[in-house]
């Protein structure tokens, strides 16, 4: 399904009239008059590429390919780009100079700073190796924004739990200091892909978004889950699995974290844990995966 650059904004401003949200119609009106947006630079370093794959496989209000190729301008992604190899880095390169200060920088996965940040080498630059820890530090302070998207870029996530033998480290632990620019925490294990797209087109239309303690949009991070789910007050669960109940005396993380899954679900608005008799495991929690059940 393609839709129009108009209808796509449309249905943004939309979906942050349910969210209590509020835009700003001027920066609407600008962004529907343009040729282009923002570029887009995607970085991906210790993870198992499950943000990607949760992006790509959005089809409300439009599918991936349309969102691609007609609603924002990705630069560079290893993952879904054409081009490989010396090409693929010259195309990084290049695009973060060309569009300093402009590009937004999403980064999904941990940053490794171990051996001196030599682990996770993303490719070379003029015959030079590249790190991951390299090219945050490189890039993080020419973009305009910085996304961290899901909980291993926010935190550290899986890649910097114990024994966390290459030294993972969050975003914002790597570029504290080293940049002023906002630094947007997108947490959850994948990252909720509309919670994604929605956050650049946030950036896009109305700039820096009020963020909690810790750099979360708090449109998107304003409330747990346990306060907004169905279960709760229902009387405790006999065990997991159980059809009803609530799952607090079972383990259930949805006290302490903030999530969308109750008001946007997972797979397309189809379901999310509660709905498949399991427990809030806190997966956009920042000491995930440490405690996955309490």
């Amino acid at each position: 399904m393609k839709i129009s650059r108009r209808d796509f904004l449309k249905w943004s401003v939309a979906a942050a009239v349910a969210l209590n949200v509020d835009f700003d119609l001027e920066n609407v009106n600008t962004v529907l008059a343009a040729e282009t947006d923002p570029p887009i630079i995607w970085l991906q370093g210790a993870g198992c590429s499950g943000c990607t794959i949760s992006t790509l496989n959005v089809t409300t209000p439009t599918t991936i390919d349309d969102v691609l190729l007609n609603k924002i301008s990705m630069k560079y992604n290893s993952t879904i780009m054409t081009a490989s190899g010396d090409l693929a880095m010259q195309t990084l390169d290049q695009s973060a100079t060309q569009y300093k200060d402009q590009f937004i920088l999403v980064i999904e996965g941990a940053v490794p700073t171990g051996a001196s940040g030599n682990y996770c080498i993303i490719g070379e630059v003029n015959g030079v190796p590249l790190t991951m820890q390299q090219a945050v530090l490189k890039y993080g302070p020419m973009a305009k924004y910085v996304v961290a998207a899901g909980t291993c870029a926010s935190f550290g996530g899986v890649p910097a739990s114990s024994p966390n033998s290459t030294a993972c480290q969050s975003v914002k632990t790597i570029l504290t200091g080293k940049t002023t620019n906002p630094i947007v925490n997108l947490p959850s294990c994948p990252v909720h892909p509309t919670v994604l797209v929605q956050s650049l087109l946030d950036l896009i239309l109305i700039g820096n978004p009020a963020l909690d303690s810790n750099n979360r949009p708090t449109k998107y991070y304003g409330a747990t889950v346990h306060n907004t789910c169905p279960r709760k007050g229902t009387g405790n669960a006999s065990q997991i699995g159980s059809a009803t109940g609530c799952f607090l005396s079972l383990g259930c993380n949805g006290t302490t974290t903030d999530n969308v899954c109750t008001s946007l679900k997972w797979n397309n608005g189809q379901s999310w844990c509660m709905n498949v008799n399991y427990p809030c495991i806190g997966c956009s929690n920042p000491t995930f995966p440490t405690n996955p059940l309490l």
